[in-house]
Formats: C-alpha cells, structure tokens, sequence
C-alpha cells in the first residue's frame, strides 16, 4: 500500500521548485535569500543530473568591447525566424551580463585568456552557429557542469533550502486558476507527498526523449510541460524541436554531443565521399543555424544512404594545432577516445539527434504561466526569447534572466503569507482509488519505445500532413492504453514518465498539425514555404 503524507501549510512563505538545473537552482538561491522563506527544491534523480550538466557550449552575453547588444539581439532574431518576440529578446540581451557576473559571483570558473585583468578581455569566448562575434563564455568543454556544480553546491549551504531527491511530481495542485502545490511521488518509500505551496516554479527541463534519438539525459520527459498543460496552462510552440546536428555517432555512446563552438573554431561538415556539403545550403557553411544545419545532414543521409557525415577537425588543427586542440576540447577529446575515435586525427562520425525544444509552457515576460503563481522557467517554458529556432547559448542565459523576473515577480505572492492573520486549509490527499500494485514492466519499457519510434519516423526533422495524420491516430490509441494502465496501478516513476511523455508528444502533433508552413526547426514537405500572413505568431494550445 502506498504511504499519504498530509499536506500541512506552515505559516513561513512556502515555495516549491521543480527541478535542479540551472534555472531551478538559481531561482532557489534567490528565493531563499529572505530567510523566513522556506524554499523546496524538488529533484527526481542525483540533484546533479540534468541537462545543464551536459551542457558544452556555454552562456552567450556580450562581454568583449567588440560586441554589442544590437548584434546580439539581431542574431537571436534572424535565427528565430520572424517569430521571437522582440521585447523579450532585448530584455534578455541586455540583462545578460549582470546575470553572469552573477553566476561569477556564485563561483563558476570561465575559462580565461592570458590577456590581463580587463574585464572585457579576461574571459575566453567562443563563437557558434547563428552568431557573428564571440560571445559564448565557457568553463573549457564543460560549462554546464561548472555552473551545476557552483549553484548546487551555494545551495547545499543554505538552511531555507531543502533538497528532496529521487522524487517526482505527479501533478500541480490547483484551485479557482491558481496553484496550490503538488502531489510529489517518493521513489524510494512509495510515499505520495501533498506539497503545498505559495509559489511554484517549474524547472523541470526539456522533453528531448520523447524522440528515438537525443542528446538529452533519461530524465528529459517533458514532466513540467505536461503537468502544466493537464493543470489547465497554456503551452505554445511545442512543433519547434531543436535537433543538434553534431550527436556522435557510435553505438555506445547513448547522447553525446560534439560541441557547436568546435564548428566555430573552424572544423567542417563533410559527407562520406569528402564534400563539404553545407557549402550548397547556406552562405555561412558549417555555421549556419542549427535548423538548417541538421536539416541539410538529414537531407545529406537519405540521399546517400549513409548513416552518418563527419565532423572534420583538420582546419582547427592546420590553424591551431593538435595540442591546441586538446586545450580548447578536452572533455570531447577524452570522452571520444573512450570510443576509439581520436579528433586530432580529423574527422568524427555524427549524426543529428533531439536537443532542445523551443516551445514550453506559455508565460509572460516575469514567468508567470497562465495559472497565478505557477511560474516557468529554463527549457520547460515558452518566453517568446527563441522563436522557431533556438540560437546557440542563448538558453543558459534565458534561464537566468527568467529566474531572476520569476523571483522578483511572485514576492508580492510571498509577502501575502507572511502578512495573512490565518493559514489556508489544508489540500486532499492523493486518492490512489482501487489501484494495485504493477506486477510487469515490459509494457510500460515498451509502449515507451514504441512512442520514440513514432515521434522520431513522424515527427522528426522533416515532416509531412500524412505522417502528422498517422502520428496522431496511432498516438490516440496509445492514450486509451496507458490511461487504463494510470488509474489501475500504483504509481511508479517510470508510469508517471511515461504519461507525460505521451502527453508532450501529443502536444508536438497538435503544434505540428497547426503549423501549415515551414519555419525554422519546423519542416514541412506539404508547406515548404514560410507564410508570414497566416502564420507570423506562436502556435497556443
């Protein structure tokens, strides 16, 4: 039988935060600065674990005198393709590097140059995709662990900050259209918690394995998103999946990415008879906007019948040199020769695979979600910074900036608590009904596959309306089966996974279905053209 925890309001303002990357826990350390506020960060793995530990590339924010904020905010605008929104994109650019000097601040170490002490010159700064000035700050190949480890570690050091791991939302709480809280699964007891909250943010990262391929950690199921959308939230822009072009290409290496900036420092996409392909579907070559870039490799492989391209390294070597190589790429350089793949000696096998999804739950330029008090921020929200592509880098500095307005945004919200003469009811327990616990797994491990299989043959980086048609059938029948298997059985996490990965996937062909035209991650053999009079706006569901 599955243990219930009553929920319990305290009289402290009480804050529930879904999720431990970068965007979660820089809004917990925000938060927790006024210490009557009791702050829950709510991890469902190793609070570590998480995309922005995966994260090579780094933060983009003009930094060098060279740079500017008008450049900055021209490139996130034409690689977002007529869609971002242009009051979100200069907020973000131009709180851009207060919001690193903060992250400096919390103890991440960017790699510096030699230069000197000049604020401006002392980082080193890479170039990508989309980008036409070096802007990226990064902690060599590994900046998302730099930053995870530096906030992780603040946070360990505070005492209005407890950290639940191996725990799992199952659903918000909400009453008259605002939130309340969470019911939340403890992995290890079988425990359902009733969490109530003053605030909740959702952190909870992207959705990447809803596809067969991705770059993401196993945790990315869209949990956040799909618990949004079933509480009653608007969610948009979901058929605007980011795949990464440069995934290595080897069957045991399950998401590894070959970092953007190796292509910035000057490594070229050839196909296997030693072409350089991209020269015939963009003026920028290699760097051109990661849409049109796997959108060319995927064009490349179906018309060879190879099953991947290569990363060729040599102009970085010519350049620079191997050690120099080394220096700039160490993570990748050891992580690939674990594979027996050395990039000093040219070329890497890749091949695109699921990265980032542009879309998320709607909110409005402090984070607010369409529910008052449910705030969402990092990969899991719609902010209107992207548009229909995603330029390089820019989503560290999305989460940070969002967590910063979320924080400032919901202290009226807080200030009500701690003013308030009496303490709102408590909130009904989870009600497990008749449900018995689940004797197999395999339907569960194989329903998941099935839906993967499906998103990526249907719903991938080239679409069409008979395969978004089919998608959609096939995924209503899904519905009624792991409906049935929700309500009958106690819950797991992996039931929980897999209903919000059938959530977000149905979402995807919602967006996909209404979209007809093709803009920026989104490619449609039907609607080949852009059709800037019908569909110059974001797709909200």
């Amino acid at each position: 039988m599955v243990a219930q925890m009553t929920s319990v309001f305290s009289s402290a303002p009480q804050v529930l935060i879904l999720g431990s990357g970068i965007a979660g826990l820089s809004a917990a350390l925000k938060f927790a600065r006024s210490p009557e506020v009791q702050v829950t960060l709510v991890c469902k793995a190793d609070p570590a674990e998480g995309a922005t530990r995966y994260a090579q590339g780094g933060i983009a924010s003009v930094w060098s005198k060279s740079d500017s904020f008008a450049e900055h905010r021209q490139d996130t605008l034409v690689a977002g393709a007529g869609l971002c929104h242009q009051k979100i994109v200069e907020l973000c650019v131009s709180d851009g590097p207060a919001r690193v000097r903060e992250l400096i601040d919390w103890g991440v170490q960017f790699t510096k140059t030699s230069k000197g002490s000049d604020p401006t010159e002392v980082f080193d700064l890479h170039r990508e995709g989309g980008h036409g000035q070096r802007r990226i700050l990064h902690a060599d190949d590994l900046t998302g662990w730099a930053i995870e480890k530096s906030l992780l570690e603040n946070c360990r050091k505070i005492p209005n900050i407890r950290i639940l791991e191996n725990h799992i939302a199952i659903d918000l709480i909400v009453q008259k259209q605002r939130q309340k809280g969470a019911y939340i699964l403890d992995m290890q007891s079988g425990e359902i918690r009733t969490l109530a909250a003053d605030v909740t943010v959702l952190a909870t990262g992207g959705a990447g394995k809803v596809y067969l391929y991705t770059s993401n950690p196993d945790i990315a199921t869209g949990d956040g998103i799909a618990m949004a959308y079933r509480a009653g939230a608007r969610v948009a822009n979901l058929e605007f999946m980011q795949f990464h072009p440069t995934c290595l290409y080897h069957p045991s290496a399950k998401n590894f990415l070959i970092s953007e900036a190796l292509r910035g420092e000057g490594a070229v996409l050839k196909n296997l008879a030693g072409e350089d392909f991209m020269s015939r579907h963009h003026p920028m070559g290699s760097l051109a906007p990661r849409d049109i870039v796997a959108r060319a490799i995927d064009m490349e492989l179906k018309r060879t019948g190879d099953k991947h391209v290569w990363l060729d390294s040599s102009p970085v070597i010519a350049k620079s040199g191997k050690p120099e190589l080394i220096k700039k790429f160490p993570n990748i350089h050891e992580q690939c020769l674990g594979f027996g793949i050395d990039i000093t000696e040219g070329l890497i096998p890749v091949v695109p695979a699921a990265h980032y999804i542009c879309g998320g739950v709607l909110v409005d330029d402090n984070a607010q979600s369409s529910l008052k008090g449910l705030y969402a921020v990092g990969e899991t929200a719609c902010t209107g910074l992207h548009g229909a592509n995603r330029l390089a880098s820019n989503s560290l500095l999305e989460a940070v900036v969002f967590a910063e307005r979320a924080v400032t945004h919901a202290q009226p919200l807080l200030a009500l608590r701690t003013s308030a003469s009496t303490l709102p009811a408590p909130l009904p327990d989870w009600d497990h009904g008749r449900a018995v616990e689940l004797e197999e797994k395999i339907d569960i491990a194989a329903t998941w596959l099935e839906i993967r299989s499906l998103m990526w043959n249907y719903v991938g980086i080239v679409r069409s309306d008979r395969r978004l048609a089919m998608a959609k059938r096939r995924l209503d029948l899904i519905k009624n089966e792991v409906n049935a298997t929700y309500w009958n059985y106690l819950l797991t996490k992996d039931l929980i996974e897999l209903r919000n990965l059938l959530t977000v996937a149905d979402l995807i062909v919602q967006c996909a279905t209404l979209r007809k035209e093709s803009r920026g991650l989104h490619y449609t053999v039907d609607h080949p053209e852009i059709d800037e009079r019908h569909f110059k706006h974001d797709t909200v569901i």
